[in-house]
């Protein structure tokens, strides 16, 4: 049995042949397409473990699109490949659905690392919760059935902003070093990846705080790490 089905979709010939020559060799069932639109197709009936999407693809329907159309029917993971890591990219990446990020070019070693980090994230068993709602403010987390509120009005988390702020939750009013925060949202593979971080805090702040430009939330300690400030849980 194969270790996962994977998908990859990008239209260059020479990057396909690489990627699937790598992850082949490392007992991976490997589909591939260079169409948006295929992609979309062959994410329902093949049902892959993992797709690894190019941002840039010739046809119609970009990586965003691509991305967009796969979550109105599946949680699949996606790495998103780019040949730039700017936080814009990252940051509309991340709002179409995708789960991580490749910069071009890469390694045999940083794409294994990064396939088998994220299908470990999206294989990990949910623990359950300790207690059943977190209250920040007007930030409700009910930790049960994974769903976020703020001022009444339900929140659209991906799995892994989720994680991230459960993570927050979870260690409420302390503040969490970044490698803490990498490691246990992402794995040990990530724990330097403070770029990465910052890019998924500045989103997470866009969706739960009133105003993310002036953070009372999702607070920062300059050069160590985060906090989820909850007055009502302070003694």
């Amino acid at each position: 049995m194969p270790e996962a089905r994977i998908l990859v979709v990008d239209d260059e010939p020479k990057l396909v042949r690489l990627v699937r020559e790598v992850l082949t060799a490392t007992g991976f069932d490997v589909m591939s397409t260079g169409s948006g639109e295929n992609a979309v197709e062959m994410a329902a009936l093949e049902r892959p473990d993992l797709i690894v999407l190019d941002i840039v693809l010739s046809g119609a329907m970009d990586g965003y699109e691509v991305t967009r159309h796969v979550r109105e029917f599946s949680d699949v993971p996606i790495i998103m490949l780019t040949a730039k890591a700017r936080e814009a990219d990252l940051l509309r990446g991340f709002d179409s659905g995708a789960d991580d990020y490749l910069t071009k070019p890469f390694s045999s070693k940083e794409l294994l690392a990064r396939v088998r980090a994220v299908l470990k994230r999206a294989r990990r068993e949910p623990v359950a919760p300790v207690e059943s709602e977190v209250v920040c403010g007007e930030l409700k987390i009910d930790l049960a059935r994974r769903h976020v509120t703020v001022a009444g009005k339900q929140v659209q988390l991906t799995p892994t902003e989720y994680n991230l702020l459960h993570e927050l939750a979870s260690h409420r009013n302390q503040v969490i070093l970044h490698e803490q925060l990498l490691t246990a949202v992402w794995g040990t593979e990530y724990r330097d990846d403070l770029d990465y971080l910052r890019a998924y805090i500045r989103y997470l702040r866009q969706k739960v705080e009133p105003d993310p430009a002036n953070p009372k939330l999702i607070v920062t300690s300059p050069g160590v790490g985060y906090m989820l400030v909850c007055p009502e849980s302070l003694a």
